[in-house]
């Protein structure tokens, strides 16, 4: 199966396959991959594990077969020897407002899981991760980062948005026509319209939500080459990402260059810096968090809003916005971006990445254009911005002593005081807003959502998005221990740590109380004293487990604060 391409060990440390291929003693195992077509030159070969999560449960992978078929040449054409294996995937838009969005989080743990055991059994010696749906990213570089293999990120491109009306929809405008629906603000006819034109074929949804904010950031923190993130999965460029790719990862294993040799500190600012810029989902936080605590770097989710204060917002684009990440693609994509932040000294170039380049080289190499010499309404430069901070806050105070999320995609000097309506689940809180209760300035609070305590930190776009259907995305406020999705505007604020499962002081809130919420002072509070609150966690009777054994169980248990990352890997910082 391989190419006659000599390869050139590099580095004096022989190959960890050799294990399963060289010796006498390891006849059987060869054996083994001569049934797989392997032959006695992909033997002295690099074994590059090709870990696909395909599935037709979900439009984002649906295609993903041809992507990894596309890596696996370039592996082959390099002189590696290419090992494809499945993992799994789940589909958040479609498990999105059900009980079955608690395995979104815990699929990202359970993919890198099983990459770090299929990596680990079988004496691979460096990997092309791909993800497709928001999950497979975080948890494809988080098992490329546990076993520290010479790795790439492959990720398998966007939907293109469909049509309605003469103007472009996607997902996000579905959720929202069905608060419309539920408000008579569109009729249900229309939706169905929309319903049958919004997602016209393979792709992760198509705005800069999460699985295209980490795409994006894939790129900055120096796990995939540059311009990759942004080809749409359907054209052909994007099989020609596939194939470097695969050509990459082959020469990272001849350098002996390991995730730990080009992750740090820097590598994960200039990522911060890219989400705040193009005002990426809140879940990158999460994500970040827990890629930072895999890498062993010291990353604070204060930083979000130190690098926030210096970043500003220069890409307008879904859910904020109107343009998708195929508008970025036709003007050239991350690197666009990432030079004008470069240029403005907002950007660590002398960070490494994956090709053994420093950002600054990587950039460039890729010569993007700059912002200014585009005709594209929806980038701005850093000397004239869309906002002057970036838009992820960190809100801090006390009802979130360990910090909560918000993405500023509208107004930014959003402040409310006001008492607050508190439910105990998602479905009782989405069954308020669609009878019709929801009214300017209300203040609603959704607990027992977080990474225990959900388990497994629910995304609530049906909610958000019912809400904002309404008309009050940006004057009704909605804070929880759970998460949003990426596609989420207005005023929400997800990730409350500590949740109420861990005995949170949201845990404490009672119908009534007095919320303060202040963008600018970066303040998520209750009208409560400490011994108040004290004393009512003291009082609350703590919610019986719902799941007592299987897979919800175990990681439900195994979960640390969000304000960490959510991590369940037991050798890495937890709360």
């Amino acid at each position: 199966m391989s190419s006659d391409t000599e390869f050139d060990y590099g580095k004096d440390e022989e190959l960890r396959s050799r294990e399963v291929t060289e010796g006498a003693d390891k006849a059987p195992h060869r054996a083994m991959f001569r049934a797989m077509g392997f032959d006695d030159e992909d033997f002295g070969a690099p074994m590059i594990g090709v870990p696909n999560p395909a599935a037709d449960i979900t439009p984002c992978n649906v295609h993903l077969n041809d992507v990894a078929d596309a890596a696996l040449e370039g592996v082959d054409e390099t002189g590696g020897m290419p090992i494809e294996f499945g993992t799994i995937t789940i589909s958040d838009a479609i498990s999105m407002g059900t009980e079955g969005m608690k395995a979104s989080l815990i699929s990202r743990e359970v993919i890198a899981d099983s990459v770090e055991l299929v990596s680990f059994g079988e004496r691979m010696d460096g990997l092309v991760t791909i993800g497709g749906c928001d999950k497979n990213m975080p948890g494809m570089m988080m098992a490329a980062i546990r076993t520290d293999l010479p790795s790439v990120f492959l990720y398998g491109g966007s939907i293109m948005p469909g049509e309605h009306e003469g103007r472009e929809v996607t997902v996000q405008n579905l959720f929202e026509g069905v608060g419309a629906v539920a408000d008579g603000e569109m009729s249900p006819d229309e939706l169905d319209e929309m319903e049958r034109n919004a997602c016209p074929g393979a792709g992760s949804c198509g705005g800069m939500f999460t699985a295209n904010t980490m795409a994006s950031i894939s790129e900055a923190i120096g796990f995939a080459p540059l311009g990759s993130a942004s080809p749409p999965a359907e054209v052909e460029s994007r099989y020609d990402v596939a194939r470097e790719a695969g050509e990459i990862a082959v020469e990272a294993v001849e350098a002996g260059r390991k995730p730990s040799d080009f992750l740090s500190e820097a590598s994960f600012e200039n990522a911060i810096a890219l989400q705040v810029a193009v005002g990426g989902s809140t879940n990158a936080v999460l994500h970040l968090l827990a890629m930072a605590a895999e890498a062993g770097v010291d990353l604070d989710i204060e930083t979000f809003n130190e690098i926030s204060a210096r970043t500003p917002k220069i890409a307008n684009l879904q859910p904020g916005g109107k343009r998708v990440m195929n508008d970025l693609h036709e003007v050239g994509g991350v690197p666009v971006v990432l030079r004008e932040l470069l240029e403005a000294d907002l950007l660590h170039g002398d960070a490494l990445t994956v090709t053994g380049e420093t950002m600054a080289e990587a950039i460039e190499r890729a010569d993007p254009p700059a912002i200014e010499d585009l005709d594209a309404d929806f980038l701005h430069t850093v000397d004239d911005p869309i906002h002057e901070r970036g838009a992820i806050r960190i809100l801090t105070g006390n009802l979130a002593p360990e910090g909560a999320v918000i993405k500023i995609t509208g107004e930014d000097h959003l402040h409310h005081e006001g008492p607050v309506r508190i439910f105990e689940q998602e479905e009782d809180a989405m069954a308020y807003v669609q009878e019709g209760n929801v009214e300017s300035g209300d203040v609603i609070g959704i607990r027992n959502e977080g990474p225990r305590g959900g388990p497994g930190m629910r995304e609530m776009l049906g909610v958000t998005s019912a809400v904002a259907g309404q008309g009050h995305a940006e004057d009704v406020a909605l804070f929880t221990d759970g998460r949003f999705s990426g596609a989420t505007r207005g005023f929400s604020i997800g990730h409350v740590a500590p949740e109420a499962a861990a005995g949170g002081p949201i845990a404490a809130l009672e119908d009534g109380d007095t919320i303060t919420i202040d963008i600018d002072d970066l303040e998520l509070s209750v009208d409560l004293s400490d011994e108040e609150i004290e004393q009512r966690l003291a009082d609350r009777e703590q919610p019986d487990r719902q799941y007592t054994s299987g897979v919800l169980a175990k990681y439900g248990q195994a979960f640390g604060s969000a304000a960490n990352g959510a991590v369940t890997n037991p050798g890495v910082k937890d709360d």
